[in-house]
This record gives structure tokens, sequence and C-alpha cells, in this order.
């Protein structure tokens, strides 16, 4: 006689991806009242709790059922690492088994977090690790803020995150509703509580999605990753380009700032050789000439699986020196995390990659 198969073990849900009501709906199936709802997502948002176990003001019995019905969180960290400036960066496997990254950084007076949005990313960038691969699917709102939370308990008792910055691997615009949602929880009073003039949100410019995004009437920051002064030159960058244009972009994004009055800032990764010369720094001046915008130079991090390499030094200066000359305010954006893979998407493509070579065919 053949002996059954073992029942599959069933997948609990992560606890956060239930929504307030269908989590009270719960608690009255378990003879629960339903404001302990309220207590539940206070502890796992507002409080840096890394278990059921550690919620006291609930009924022990209450703790137990819900150790029995859901996952504390959505995914579990495969890999932690901490640079030198104590920015830590972290590999996270979500429960299909995909792989997303988030990164803490430390300043004197600010603890920034940068979180994802999607498994891989379909924008093509072409210095960029996170779309090697392709894109996936979209993260569900709990899967973004739940980064959030989860780097939050990095910190010390007396640290807190003061800024978020949605720049990780993917298109944000491109999940709008899973971002909108995840923003809602992150800036809510009684939710994770940061103002939305501290949460910027970086697209590679999809019009549409930017006006869409200034009609939430919200204070959020709105960052567009440019990347050259052309057509020409951005569609080999950002092969998206060649389906949206540089003017398209540049109108969405003068609504958005009439809109909210909130100025733009204009991403631009330099790239040795390709969009680095004192011809593209004139060019990006005359293009954003009399705008309210704000333009951060980006020196490429190194990617092991790409050719493309950031300008020398003097090359960046000269080039944010242009920028300065002609009125536009410009900055460089300091390099965080040198000495771990800094690259957005690098960890995943490692493990990823790592992971096909052993693969026996």
């Amino acid at each position: 006689m053949t002996a059954e198969p073992a029942p599959a073990t069933r997948m609990l849900p992560a606890i956060l991806e239930s929504s307030p009501d269908s989590l009270i709906e719960w608690l009255n199936s378990v003879g629960q009242p339903a404001f302990r709802a309220k207590q539940i997502r206070q502890w796992l948002i507002q409080r840096r709790v890394t278990s059921f176990d550690s919620m006291s003001d609930l009924p022990a019995a209450l703790r137990i059922l819900l150790q029995q019905n859901f996952r504390f969180c959505s995914f579990e960290i495969l890999n932690h690492q901490i640079a030198s400036d104590r920015t830590e960066k972290l590999l996270l496997k979500l429960q299909d088994g995909e792989l997303v990254e988030c990164v803490l950084m430390r300043e004197t007076d600010r603890r920034t977090v940068c979180i994802s949005t999607q498994v891989g990313c379909a924008m093509g960038c072409v210095f960029c690790a996170s779309g090697l691969l392709g894109v996936r699917r979209n993260l569900t709102a709990a899967e973004i803020f739940e980064q959030v939370l989860v780097l939050h308990r990095l910190l010390q008792p007396d640290e807190k995150i003061t800024n978020i910055v949605v720049m990780g691997i993917g298109e944000p615009l491109a999940n709008f509703r899973s971002l909108t949602a995840a923003l809602d929880v992150l800036t809510a009073d009684d939710g994770f509580g940061l103002g939305s003039r501290r949460i910027t949100v970086s697209t590679v410019g999809l019009p549409e999605k930017i006006r869409e995004f200034a009609r939430l009437g919200a204070q959020y920051n709105l960052a567009i990753s440019l990347h050259a002064p052309n057509d020409d030159l951005r569609t080999q960058i950002v092969p998206v380009n060649r389906s949206i244009g540089i003017a398209e972009i540049v109108a969405a994004a003068e609504d958005f700032h009439q809109q909210t009055g909130r100025r733009v800032s204009w991403e631009y990764v330099l790239l040795a050789g390709v969009n680095d010369q004192p011809q593209h720094a004139e060019e990006l001046a005359a293009l954003l000439q009399g705008r309210t915008a704000h333009v951060n130079l980006i020196p490429m991090n190194g990617v092991s699986e790409l050719t493309l390499t950031a300008p020398r030094e003097p090359h960046t200066q000269k080039f944010l020196d242009i920028l300065l000359r002609r009125g536009i305010p410009a900055t460089v954006r300091k390099r965080k995390g040198a000495d771990i893979d800094a690259a957005c998407g690098q960890l995943r493509l490692n493990r990823e990659t790592a992971a096909d070579q052993t693969t026996p065919e």
C-alpha cells in the first residue's frame, strides 16, 4: 500500500497584508474585540517590535493566535551589509521567493531610507543593475512600507528615520496604486507619521503618472531621472525615452510644480565619456533655464557586469561648475556605502546570478 504524501505546509499571510477591516473581521471570528486591530497595527507600524510576543498589552491567547495565523513580516532578511560609513543594506526575500533591496543611510542629522517598489525594473537604464533581469512583479503596499519598518528596527532607541527616498529597485510610478497606498500609511498620524515633505519619489519620467501624482494634493518631493540633455542621448541611456521624449517630461514636471509648489529635482548619473562632457552641461543648463529646479549629479556606482564607469573628479567638478555659472542650482551626491554592494540592485543581481550558475542543467 502506497503512503499518502504529506500535506503541503500552509503559507501564512503576512499580518500587514490584511487591511484594518479584514483584520477586524478575523478578530471577530476568533472572539476578540474590534479595537484590538488598532492596537496590533500600532505595535507593527509605530513601535520597533520584532515579534507578536512583544505586544505586551494584548492578551496572551491573542498573541498565540496571531503567531498561528500570520507571519510577522512580509519578508526575511537574506543579507545584511554594513559599510564603514554605517550605511546598511538589506537583501530581502519575499514570500514568493523574489528578492528586493532597501538601504539605511546615516548622516549627522538625518537617517534616510531608500526603498524599492518592484521586483526588477522594466525601464532598461543602461547603467543600472536593477533592470538587468527585467521586471518580475509589482510589490504590494505592505511590501513597500514594511521596508521602512524593518530599517527602523535597525536604529538605536535615540535614532529615528527622518527621510524616505523611493529610489530603490523598480519604477515607483509604474506601481502607482501600491505606492500611494504605502505613502498613505507612512504619512498617516495613526501610521508611521512622517511628513510628506520628507518623502521623495524618483521616476524615470512617466508624464501622465507625474500629473496623477501631482493631483494627490500632497507635498511629496519629485525627482526625475534625466541622465541626458537631449532625446538622442537619453534614448541610448534610458530606452523607454523613445516613446516619451524629454519635452513631455519637462512639461509634466512644470505641471507638478504649478500644482504642488514643490521644486522638482533632476537626477543626472554621470557616465564617463557618455554624458559628462562640457557640451552636455551647457545643453542641460539651457534646458532647465528659468525653471524652478535642482540638478543632483550622481557619479555612477560601479556594477561589475557593466563596462560603464563614473568620470574622474575633475570632470565631475567641471560639469558642476558649468551648471552653477549658468544659474542652475546643482550639487554632487555624496557616495554612501562605497565599500559594500552600493549600486542599486547589485545585491539582488549577485544573488540571482550565483543561483543561476549553481542550478544544474
